[in-house]
């Protein structure tokens, strides 16, 4: 269901993409306009048309949990198209074989293509609030279920509507077809409840589509609830047997992209030192122990942004504004390039550029009594990125903690090259925002 909402919004933004097109090129040519200028900028627009739509992904424009039509939203779309503009000027100007370098042009298409895909969003939210609702129901009840119930409620264009918690102590069937579900969310293991299995055994002409809660918790809030699940879970989720191909290949992903990241950044490695030496004279780099793959503890390295000796006496959790930072440590924790040097670690292979965030020991050895599983966290490579890291804010806390090993056990269960590929995209998205 939501992959097919997805697919619909981003089929409608390229429609919309050439009806600006055409717009622009009636504005643009005003009394002028014809088919043949019309195909002369197809084809350039076309290829920034599709760096376009890589920066609404990274901007989360296709992310149905964050597509209410809230003043927090439209500022969402406003700053992509910033960017997509930026990247137009520097596409068509940069690039002079393409032909033409629309000036006005290009202005008069990004005002056309935000202003109908602001009110593409905002039509699609009401559509699907009000039409092609699966109807579900409850096979059982907690409070993992309860909190969904809240989620359908306040947010329909998910495609759910919620009708009953179900009677697990009465005739099934009856049920069923009297309240006309869609799909059925089991609550716990339905196996130990034989009489259970057999009325859902009868039901299955009705069609009904079944789904384990915690699959469809995992499916909307794309992390996994930890406190709801039990050891047979993993046993038949975590096949880490079958990622032996992914991880050796992720060796060279992770080799061939962080050589690059280093070409890119090249630059920074020069100034950065020259900043943090003028301002307090201390040393560069900033070196931390972290606890990596199969709980090895290896040096993770920084460019400094606190003040020297400002961990002398215990480790402490960073805090929002931490007093301890440095004028220059503010700016690089700000655009995050502090990060840069942990690209050594990812060649030594301490870590990978997608994975868990790595944590201290101090914190890890409080963590895994606190929170339960927590250590199968440690099964694979941490990472410079992860999808807790742009799913969530930096954990200051036990309770930040036990939220973000949710989308980090998400990512151990589902990954693959291709989502390795979205973090790594949705990485820039922290150089768009604070911290």
């Amino acid at each position: 269901m939501t992959k097919i909402r997805q697919i619909i919004l981003l089929l409608g933004d390229i429609i919309l993409a050439y009806i600006a097109l055409i717009l622009t090129v009636v504005f643009g040519f005003w009394g002028n306009f014809s088919w043949q200028i019309f195909w002369q900028h197809f084809l350039p627009f076309t290829f920034l048309y599709f760096f376009w739509f890589i920066f609404f992904y990274i901007f989360d424009l296709y992310n149905l949990n964050l597509i209410r039509p809230k003043v927090e939203f439209l500022a969402r779309i406003g700053s992509c198209f910033l960017v997509c503009f930026a990247l137009g000027m520097i596409f068509f100007y940069l690039i002079p074989f393409l032909g033409i370098t629309p000036k006005t042009n290009l202005l008069i298409n990004i005002i056309i293509f935000a202003l109908l895909t602001s009110i593409w969003r905002r039509s699609f939210y009401h559509l699907f609030s009000a039409h092609l609702l699966q109807r579900v129901a409850f096979l059982g009840k907690n409070p993992l279920a309860e909190s969904l119930v809240k989620e359908f409620k306040t947010q329909p264009h998910l495609g759910y509507k919620f009708v009953k918690f179900l009677n697990i102590r009465k005739a099934l069937l009856p049920q069923l077809k009297n309240r006309k579900i869609d799909t059925l969310i089991m609550v716990g293991d339905i196996t130990e409840n034989p009489k259970l299995v057999q009325d859902l055994y009868k039901s299955l002409p009705l069609k009904i589509n079944l789904i384990d809660l915690s699959d469809l918790y995992e499916l909307l809030s794309r992390k996994i609830p930890i406190d709801f699940i039990d050891h047979s879970w993993f046993l038949k989720n975590l096949k880490e047997g079958k990622k032996k191909i992914y991880d050796n290949i992720k060796i060279i992903e992770d080799i061939v992209f962080t050589s690059l990241i280093i070409l890119i950044t090249s630059p920074f490695w020069l100034i950065f030192p020259i900043l943090i030496k003028l301002e307090d004279k201390g040393p560069v780099f900033y070196k931390q122990k972290r606890v990596g793959k199969d709980k090895k503890v290896f040096w993770l390295w920084k460019f400094r942004s606190m003040k020297r000796g400002a961990e002398k006496k215990k480790a402490v959790w960073a805090k929002k504004e931490d007093q301890r930072v440095t004028k220059v440590g503010r700016f690089l924790r700000r655009s995050h390039l502090d990060e840069i040097p942990q690209m050594l670690n990812v060649l030594k292979g301490d870590i990978s550029l997608v994975g868990p965030r790595p944590e201290r020991p101090e914190f890890v050895k409080k963590l895994e009594k606190e929170i339960p599983h927590y250590h199968l966290r440690h099964i694979i490579k941490p990472g410079f990125s992860g999808w807790g890291q742009i799913n969530f804010r930096y954990a200051r806390s036990v309770m930040d903690s036990h939220e973000k090993f949710q989308y980090d056990l998400y990512y151990i269960k589902n990954r693959s090259l291709l989502l390795d590929l979205g973090i790594l995209l949705k990485t820039f998205q922290i150089f768009f925002k604070k911290e």
